[in-house]
């Protein structure tokens, strides 16, 4: 299952007009990689909950499919929380099978295989996928506590940073047993991380874990996806995407002869650069229209047309449709 339902609040612009796990990184929306890594691993058949902007995804994923996946989904009238929109989809699975739930915001390389493995071995009803991140940053995440055997002992919810018992945190990445349905109650707003989890260490069911030996990103933020972003480009996660001289240049975009390119930049497809432009570590999105003697340097261009002589750093560029089409910033 693939949590699809999230706001994307902390992505405004970037959301407006585009559901979270549809918003593109390198050219393609982020769940058309999640999607293409679930079927390499032989995963046949995906439901997600759908809330925000929800038929854009249910379109894409039943008519534009990009895999031989089979795709099912749920639409939520109101949100219910991690485990409450998982509970949701129970009818999907079936008695005794164990079966994987994530986010449709992560951007990872993570090997699936192993971690269906590390959750069959341990026999737990539930594996948590880890990953290390730095001390200076586990207060913006779910922190977890390890024992020697590879079990959750602790949890701490974003703890302050001189607080923090340890630098792994839980990426969201689960492999159940059909068991944890049992564990979510019918009808009200439950979360894995605030009520699942800490009740089934109450009730001494063990938590398993998996250390993830690779990429992973919570793109929940404008500042994760434009490091995300040059993260892709610098070849840091294996997501087969083909990267030369460190620019991401889409299918029919035309950038004039004078055109200086600094840094890494994402050029989506059918765009249109003038002459006389600089883009330093750039984000542009398909259709983009950049014209004569715009400097842009840390700039995402949502849609629309950026004028000429427009200069701008580290900012989002954006059309307001609610605003006769006028161009904003962010």
């Amino acid at each position: 299952m693939i949590m699809a339902a999230g706001v994307g609040s902390r992505l405004d612009p970037l959301t407006k007009n585009v559901p979270k796990p549809l918003i593109p990184i390198a050219n393609k929306p982020l769940m058309d990689f999640i999607m293409e890594e679930l079927e390499e691993c032989g995963i046949k058949e995906v439901i997600a909950n759908t809330y925000c902007l929800a038929e854009q995804i249910q379109k894409r994923y039943t008519e534009n499919n990009p895999t031989g996946i089979k795709f099912q989904y749920i639409q939520e009238e109101t949100l219910s929380g991690t485990a409450g929109g998982v509970k949701k989809c129970e009818f999907f699975f079936k008695d005794e099978e164990n079966f994987l739930v994530m986010s449709g915001d992560g951007l990872t390389d993570i090997n699936f295989e192993e971690l269906f493995e590390a959750h069959e071995s341990s026999g737990a009803v539930a594996t948590m996928a880890l990953t290390y991140v730095p001390k200076s940053k586990t207060c913006n995440f779910g922190v977890v506590v390890v024992d020697g055997d590879g079990f959750v002992s602790e949890f701490q919810e974003k703890p302050p940073v001189e607080e923090a018992k340890s630098n792994l945190i839980n990426t969201g990445i689960y492999v159940f047993r059909s068991d944890i349905f049992r564990l979510i109650p019918q009808g009200c707003f439950y979360d894995f991380a605030k009520n699942v989890f800490p009740s089934m260490l109450e009730k001494n069911i063990p938590i398993n874990t998996y250390v993830i030996d690779g990429y992973w990103s919570d793109i929940g933020t404008i500042s994760q996806y434009r490091q995300s972003s040059i993260d892709i480009l610098n070849s840091h996660v294996n997501i087969g995407v083909s990267v030369e001289d460190e620019h991401l240049i889409g299918e029919g975009s035309v950038l004039a002869d004078d055109v200086k390119l600094l840094g890494g930049n994402i050029i989506g497809r059918g765009c249109k650069v003038g002459k006389n432009v600089t883009l330093n570590n750039c984000i542009l999105w398909d259709g983009s229209v950049i014209e004569d003697g715009v400097h842009l340097k840390g700039v995402i261009v949502m849609n629309g047309v950026v004028k000429k002589g427009t200069t701008a750093v580290d900012t989002v560029l954006y059309t307001a449709v609610d605003d006769n089409k006028k161009l904003m910033s962010c």
